[in-house]
């Protein structure tokens, strides 16, 4: 690491405050309805690949999914064809019917 590599890495203003580790998405999210519960955003939709809590949901905010809830309880992950509530700590700023991008971190 150089001296003034520091000026070449991305601010965290830039990525709301989250960098996406990986540059492939582990899978994509369909939004049905977006909530807010408790003062978290919450998505309910559809499950296209796998998630996990601790992936990174990214649409024109970028947000950690803290937990996944499938008829109400907690569960380990999601895979295809699942239709879940994500639990976001931070903002995606999501509308209904928006395909979100999901990625590992």
């Amino acid at each position: 690491m150089g001296l003034f590599d520091f000026l070449k890495r991305p601010k965290k203003e830039d990525a709301g405050g989250e960098f996406i580790a990986s540059r492939n998405p582990a899978g994509r999210f369909l939004v049905d309805e977006v909530l807010t519960v408790f003062g978290r955003e919450t998505l309910i939709g559809t499950v296209e690949g796998v998630v996990y809590p601790g992936y990174k949901v990214k649409g024109k905010g970028i947000a950690v999914i803290r937990e996944i809830q499938r008829n109400r309880k907690r569960v380990d992950f999601a895979v295809d064809g699942d239709r879940v509530a994500l639990i976001l700590e931070g903002r995606t700023n999501a509308k209904k019917g928006d395909l979100l991008e999901v990625y590992q971190s």
